[in-house]
């Protein structure tokens, strides 16, 4: 029985230049590709002006910027999903249909859990700078 030759979609070895070019190569692919990635970077730069505004402290910023850095992450595997989803087939197929759905309901769950998180962090920065002592 012949078995398909599957060599040709494994990578030979890569330097660390070679895998930090791709890694930025997907992150460019990812923000030209997908439209909600832009809404992602307007609301990460209100957070981040925001931050500055009420003068976080360290912890709060690094729950800040780890939210944030979830969600552009999260983002970016949907994306991949997606391009792989429409690299199999450009055909309606229900799986694809439910695996990308789920997709999208992960950065849904994402984006409310950094807006509960932030909402935390600036309600609490808000009041000290409201009622100081």
């Amino acid at each position: 029985m012949n078995q398909p030759d599957t060599t040709k979609f494994v990578r030979s070895p890569r330097t660390w230049k070679q895998k930090f070019s791709d890694a930025f190569q997907g992150l460019r692919q990812s923000v030209h590709q997908q439209s909600s990635y832009k809404v992602h970077f307007l609301f990460a730069g209100l957070v981040v002006f925001a931050g500055l505004f009420v003068r976080l402290d360290s912890v709060r910023w690094s729950l800040v910027i780890l939210c944030i850095i979830i969600v552009l992450a999260g983002e970016m595997l949907n994306t991949s999903i997606e391009t792989l989803a429409k690299a199999i087939t450009e055909q309606y197929d229900e799986n694809i249909a439910k695996s990308l759905n789920i997709a999208s309901g992960a950065i849904l769950v994402l984006s409310i859990g950094a807006a509960a998180v932030g909402s935390i962090v600036f309600l609490e920065a808000i009041g000290k700078l409201l009622f100081p002592g």
